[in-house]
């Protein structure tokens, strides 16, 4: 297999067959064999029953890999990976708002060798505007304090040779970015510009909850903000005790506070509240996340895998 498509598939069932039927024209058009990879992350529609009715006459060769419960659309994304057979490796959602026409052009950038990672850069989006300016908001912060070499409008789609894809298995990180990690294992990259169309059917279920729980884990994950920004909390925390130390020793100079050990009781509830809870909620976060990663569990478990060879 010289091409693979990961699919990962939650809540997709309106757009599945349109999107076999796409891609199986871009697989008319490649100079090597194509294999579609759906990953279904225990989507609480039928998507599951219609793969099945539709796999089996797929004009090209499928995989159905289904996991025993909802793991994430990035826990979908590696089990896709480690599934495909292909030299080349595409990722796309099911919902359309990527064009499938756009993995031919993907390949047509990896094959020749001199990129191994392939990324979409949005020219423009057809989204509803509150979820577009979410967006916006949400990759430009991404983009400032996690990494200023992804695109403006953020990664949804990318593909990556086989080397590349095998080094991103590698990393175990629990509560980490893919994308991020996409982008820290290096490689030769290019982007490939393309328009976000409006989504056919559904809701987009990336929540602003969901933006940032992701955001956090990148920023603990690719960053030393959290560490940076305790020390200059201890700093600022420090200045004010001694400014406000001051006052409260001048006062007390001054007869204006008879109250006896009023003074350093004030300095150390500044210093304790204002540094020390700060710096444990830090700690801890570092601390759970640890914990998380030391339990080495699967990124996901899939129950059941079927293949289809195409008509």
């Amino acid at each position: 297999m010289k091409f693979s498509v990961v699919v990962p598939v939650y809540g997709n069932a309106s757009t599945l067959e349109t999107l076999i039927s796409r891609l199986s024209v871009v697989a008319g058009r490649l100079d090597g064999p194509l294999e579609i990879v759906f990953v279904v992350d225990a989507s609480p529609d039928d998507s599951l029953a219609i793969l099945r009715r539709l796999l089996p006459v797929a004009a090209v060769p499928t995989q159905l890999v289904v996991h025993s419960r909802n793991f994430g659309s990035f826990a979908a994304i590696r089990t896709g990976l480690m599934a495909a057979s292909g030299e080349y490796i595409a990722v796309m959602a099911a919902d359309l708002q990527e064009p499938p026409e756009l993995m031919e052009e993907f390949f047509a950038a990896l094959a020749d060798d001199t990129h191994d990672v392939a990324v979409g850069r949005r020219v423009s989006r057809a989204d509803p505007a509150m979820s577009s300016a979410m967006s916006r908001l949400f990759w430009g912060t991404y983009r400032r304090l996690i990494n200023p070499d992804i695109p403006p409008g953020g990664v949804d789609v990318f593909a990556v040779s086989k080397p590349a894809a095998d080094e991103l298995l590698r990393l175990h990180e629990s509560h980490s970015s893919l994308i991020g990690l996409l982008f820290w294992i290096g490689y030769d990259r290019v982007e490939v510009p393309y328009d976000r169309l409006e989504r056919p059917d559904g809701t987009s279920g990336w929540t602003m909850r969901k933006r940032t729980r992701y955001l956090l884990d990148s920023v603990f994950s690719f960053t030393d903000i959290p560490i940076s920004l305790l020390s200059t909390v201890g700093v600022l925390g420090a200045i004010t005790t001694v400014v406000v130390a001051v006052i409260v020793f001048g006062t007390w100079a001054m007869g204006g506070i008879n109250d006896v050990g009023y003074t350093p009781l004030m300095l150390v509830l500044l210093f304790s509240t204002f540094s020390l809870l700060s710096g444990l909620g830090v700690v801890g976060s570092y601390v759970w996340r640890t914990y998380e990663n030391s339990k080495a569990r699967p990124w996901a478990i899939p129950i059941s895998r079927e293949r289809f060879g195409g008509k």
